[in-house]
Parts: C-alpha cells; sequence; structure tokens
C-alpha cells in the first residue's frame, strides 16, 4: 500500500507536457519574458529576410559545372571555381606536374596534424620534419633525380602562402622569445638593441617592411647578387611578427614571480638553466592565448605580399577576376578563399585551446 501511494505521489508532482521537450525549451528560452520575445521575434525576422535568399543565392539558384554560363542564371557563379581552380591554389606552376605541389601539400598537412599532438614531440619528429623540408624543397624546386626544374618565380597560390606562413611563423616565435629576453637583459648594449629594433618595427606597418625589402633593399646588394622576392619577403614578415612575439613574450616573463629566480639562484643554475628549465616553460604556457592571437594576424597579413607582385592566394585570385569572361563574380572567388583562411585560422585556434588543456593553463 505505501508503496502505491509513492507511485502515485511521483505521478502527481510530473512537468506538464508543455515545459518539456522542444516547446518548452522554446518557451523556457526565447519566449520566457516580453523582451525575449520581441527579440526572439526581430532575430527570426532577420535571419528570414537575409539568409533565405542567401541559401537561395548560393545553392538553389548557383552553377557549379565548369565554364557554365552564370550570366543567365541568377544565383552565385561557382563555376569560377571549379574552371579556375588550378591557377587559384597552384598559381603559374606546370599544370602537367601538379602532383608534386600537391605532394608537397599533403607532407606538410600531414607533419602538421602529426604534431598536434604532444606525446608525438620526440626526435623522430624532428628528424621526420627535416626530412620533409628537403623533400617538399625538392619536389616543388625540382632539378635533381629527373624532376623538372621549376623557377621559383612561378610558384603561387596556396602553395606560397603556406610557405610564407608556416615557415615565417615558425622562425618568428624563436626570434621573438630571444627579442623578449634581450629586452629584460641587463647588459646595456642588448637591452638598447633589443628596444629600438621591437620599437622601430611596431612603429611602422608591415606594408612598408615589404616595400623595402622589394625596392629598397636591392639598392644595397653587390652588383650582379640579387636575392629572390619570395625569400625577402619571407624576412620581412619573420621580422616583423617577432617584434610582437617579444612583447607577447616579455608579459609572461614579468607575469612570472621574483620567487622562481629566486629558487633557481638558491640551487645554483645559471641564467641560461633557469630560463630554459624553469622560467620560460611557465611563462610560454601563460602568453598561448596571446601567442597565436598574433600568429594567426601574421598568417593573414601574408595576403599582403600581393602588393610586391607576389602571386600568392589572393594574387592569383585577382588574376582570374581579371578576365572578362568572370567579371563580376568577385564574390564567390573571395568567399572561397576566405573559407580557406578560415580553416586555417579555425586550426590554430582549436589547436591552441587543446594546447592550453594539455598544459593546464586555464586559471581554473
Amino acid at each position: 500500500m505505501e508503496l502505491h501511494a509513492e507511485n502515485e505521489n511521483k505521478v502527481l508532482i510530473k512537468p506538464p507536457i508543455s515545459s518539456i521537450g522542444i516547446i518548452g525549451w522554446i518557451k523556457e528560452n526565447l519566449f520566457s519574458s516580453l523582451f525575449n520575445a520581441i527579440l526572439t521575434i526581430i532575430i527570426v525576422g532577420i535571419l528570414w529576410f537575409s539568409v533565405l535568399p542567401f541559401l537561395k543565392w548560393a545553392l538553389i539558384d548557383s552553377s557549379w559545372l565548369p565554364d557554365s554560363n552564370c550570366r543567365e542564371t541568377g544565383g552565385a557563379c561557382w563555376s569560377i571555381i571549379s574552371s579556375n581552380y588550378k591557377i587559384i591554389l597552384f598559381g603559374f606552376y606546370p599544370q602537367d606536374i601538379l602532383w608534386r605541389p600537391v605532394t608537397a601539400i599533403f607532407l606538410l598537412v600531414s607533419l602538421l596534424f602529426i604534431s598536434r599532438n604532444r606525446n608525438y614531440w620526440n626526435a623522430f619528429l624532428g628528424y621526420s620534419w627535416l626530412i620533409s623540408l628537403v623533400v617538399m624543397g625538392l619536389l616543388l624546386k625540382g632539378g635533381l633525380f629527373g624532376l623538372e626544374p621549376v623557377d621559383i618565380e612561378k610558384w603561387g597560390g596556396i602553395i606560397l602562402t603556406l610557405l610564407l606562413s608556416v615557415f615565417g611563423l615558425t622562425a618568428a616565435y624563436p626570434l621573438g622569445i630571444f627579442l623578449a629576453l634581450g629586452r629584460q637583459s641587463k647588459m646595456p648594449v642588448i637591452k638598447t638593441f633589443c628596444i629600438f629594433y621591437i620599437e622601430l618595427i611596431r612603429g611602422v606597418p608591415l606594408i612598408s617592411l615589404l616595400f623595402m625589402s622589394s625596392v629598397v633593399f636591392p639598392l644595397f646588394l653587390p652588383e650582379g647578387v640579387s636575392i629572390n622576392g619570395i625569400l625577402r619577403a619571407q624576412v620581412a614578415i619573420i621580422l616583423f611578427t617577432a617584434a610582437y612575439i617579444a612583447e607577447v613574450v616579455r608579459g609572461g616573463l614579468q607575469g612570472m614571480n621574483k620567487g622562481q629566480f629566486e629558487a633557481a639562484d638558491s640551487i645554483g643554475l645559471n641564467y641560461i638553466q633557469t630560463m630554459r628549465l624553469i622560467i620560460l616553460p611557465q611563462a610560454l604556457k601563460i602568453v598561448i592565448p596571446p601567442s597565436v592571437s598574433v600568429l594567426i594576424s601574421a598568417f593573414k597579413d601574408t595576403s599582403l605580399v600581393v602588393i610586391i607582385g607576389l602571386y600568392d592566394l589572393l594574387k592569383t585570385t585577382q588574376t582570374t577576376l581579371s578576365e572578362p569572361k568572370w567579371m563580376g563574380f568577385s564574390a564567390e572567388a573571395y568567399i572561397f578563399i576566405a573559407l580557406i583562411y578560415f580553416v586555417c585560422c579555425f586550426f590554430m585556434s582549436t589547436y591552441s585551446r587543446k594546447l592550453e588543456d594539455e598544459l593546464n593553463t586555464d586559471l581554473e
């Protein structure tokens, strides 16, 4: 009898059907008050009059097949991508040997993906990077083992963007650490030089450095000596990014407790050992979020090399749009390259959050 009474009580306290499920969630979260109801109606109206027409333009009325007559349809002309993806992604690299840059990109992306896992951070991975870099350079440049040589000026598209960004960011980060340590140094000459360099570079836009590397720098080279424009742009990006990384790392160094330095002195560690074993590992963990923000900005800024005539992803897209057949369809082309940049930046952001979780850098 008592059990039967308990069951009856449980039945009586069940919530009404309208307060559970989808209807209940909508009432509780979207129409819980007059203000929320008005706000929900406004947002739904905005989505109705903006998102639906966009989807109709981008998907329903769009053209996808190569060489389609996009002007007869009122939708998006994705044919510009399917007809010109080789030029957009690979620039003027010879069409009959595109397997070489594709293989190089596959190697690079694979190594980046594997390197996300800290369990693989060992000597074997380091050697794999070195060997793969040699293989990628050989594939792109050619000239050995029967591979047709390809002039570096023909490199473009996604190849050039990845080269400038991956190698630029990889070289800029350690240089920025050294600059930060130099600015914290007690040696007047080193400290003055680092302060002057950081403030000078941070006081000018990247465009000015790219122009100097492209136009001014060759004037100081001996007669008959020339340096490739891609290499000059790469150096400019490295020097520019390193100055910002230096200030981020310096913030992490200043945030370290003095007790850490005193503890290192008490066990007899010298300056290099203190920084390498105690201070830098903690400081770099603290500054992971701002460091990734700087690196993402630097990755997007590589598109500025278009102003000095390098055919990166943006320049090859503009080259395609200069053809009369594709004039008026720039929105589709820029959406395509925007998605590429977004995927790369999202990868960097996701990895930074994963690294923060693994290193327990959250304040909680």
